[in-house]
């Protein structure tokens, strides 16, 4: 029997999930590339804000080498999507959120973002808009194990 799939800790869900050409020149009858979720999560960590595949194994709560492993693919779709031209959508993957509740140790994106707009309402500025979904992309659940 298979080992049961490990989902991956990610921080917050992308801001915006579809990417492509703004030339218009979608290609025709070609479907887009997905990025999965956690490999989002692990660009972010280990490109963004420049991480170790080490750390961000601890972030994401799984293996160095499966950090490695999820990293190598995504650099290898997001490469296929600049140089192609193609869409590339975020979606799907074996994720679960952190919850926002900082438990895992680290500063929580989501935290620091409602502390900030509460700051400002407390100081009498209006509310800010945010680009981070509340929710889990429509159609999924909290928690997806998918396999590829």
């Amino acid at each position: 029997m298979p080992r049961p799939c490990k989902r991956r800790r990610v921080c917050a869900m992308p801001g915006c999930r579809r990417f492509g050409p703004m030339d218009g020149a979608v290609a025709l009858g070609r479907q887009p590339i997905v990025l999965t979720v956690d490999e989002f999560e692990a660009i972010r960590l280990i490109d963004f804000e420049g991480l170790t595949q080490e750390a961000c194994a601890a972030r994401m709560n799984i293996a160095r080498t499966t950090v490695q492993a999820i990293y190598a693919c995504a650099r290898g779709k997001l490469a296929e999507c600049l140089v192609t031209g193609r869409e590339l959508t975020i979606q799907g993957g074996a994720y679960v959120l952190c919850g926002g509740t900082g438990a895992c140790g680290h500063p929580c994106p989501r935290l620091q973002r409602a502390a900030a707009l509460q700051a400002g309402q407390e100081n009498g500025q209006g509310p800010q808009q945010e680009n981070e979904p509340k929710t889990p992309m429509e159609g999924e659940t909290k928690t997806r194990c998918e396999l590829q």
